[in-house]
């Protein structure tokens, strides 16, 4: 994953600079081409910092003498008031880059903070958090890397590494177990999961030797069920519950005794760490 999200970041900052750059920064030319600044980022609020080969990308890529020293690493807890990075050189370039470098630095940090809600949520449980492909468009591996920064779990990057088989492939296919064979057939060294609706269904998963099983909006209940009939296995599936997670009941669903837990929330309703940065004019 790491060449691909080396190659994504690229892509991503080359694009953000030109969507906010466009033919070039009025504003900044009013500054003259000759001033040095030192610009300071500090957060107003707790949470978990991810984002800082982003930031250094932009500045790169707007000017390579700008000099970004950063005060914490990514995956670091963070407290109100903490400086994050500083960074110093022509006045132009770096309020140029603000807003750019920032969205992705809040972004990003926004998305580590709720991956590490709900970790810490479940501590202890053995249980583990995954994310989903709910991602924001376009920061797919990004928005993965947060959520590995938070201490959570990456599902499948994207169509092409993993195959979970959903209500409508079944439908198509005519039975899960049918499903599951043309999966074994089409990849057999791929990982197959398959979604089920009801414990009727993930019977059917059992016979048909899935090595996945996500069950999709069961009770507690239901949830508990699936996992003692589960372990009386003599070959266990891996269980993951997905639907109606939030943090007011990710507790109780870990403690089923379910192996994964997926949220979407954490990539699809990810809310920006509140970030600020103030520009310094240097002595000529």
């Amino acid at each position: 994953m790491e060449a691909a999200l080396t190659e994504s970041l690229r892509r991503s900052v080359a694009a953000a600079l030109a969507e906010d750059v466009g033919r070039g920064d009025l504003t900044a030319q009013l500054v003259p081409a000759s001033a040095r600044a030192r610009a300071r980022v500090i957060t107003r609020e707790a949470g978990v910092l991810c984002g800082r080969d982003w930031v250094d990308a932009v500045f790169a890529a707007l000017d390579a003498t700008v000099e970004v020293r950063w005060h914490a690493s990514d995956g670091a807890d963070l407290v109100p008031g903490q400086l994050l990075f500083e960074a110093h050189g022509p006045a132009r370039p770096l309020l140029t880059g603000e807003r750019t470098a920032l969205n992705f630095l809040q972004t990003l940090s926004g998305t580590a903070t709720a991956a590490r809600r709900y970790v810490t949520a479940i501590a202890g449980s053995g249980c583990r958090i995954l994310d989903t492909r709910k991602t924001l468009p376009g920061l797919r591996l990004a928005q993965k890397y947060a959520v590995r920064c938070g201490g959570g779990r990456n599902h499948r990057l994207g169509l092409d590494d993993g195959i979970l088989i959903k209500e409508n492939h079944i439908a198509a296919a005519g039975s899960i177990a049918a499903a599951v064979a043309a999966a074994r057939r089409l990849a057999p060294d791929v990982p197959v999961e398959v979604e089920v609706e009801t414990l009727e269904e993930l019977e059917q998963a059992f016979v048909a030797e899935a090595d996945l099983a996500l069950l999709d909006e069961f009770s507690l209940d239901d949830l508990r069920t699936a996992v003692a009939r589960n372990r009386a296995r003599a070959r266990p599936l891996g269980l993951e519950a997905s639907g109606g997670v939030d943090l007011d009941t990710i507790a109780a669903i870990a403690a089923t005794g379910v192996d994964f837990v997926s949220v979407g929330s954490i990539t699809k309703h990810v809310r920006a760490l509140d970030l600020s940065m103030r520009l310094e004019l240097l002595p000529p």
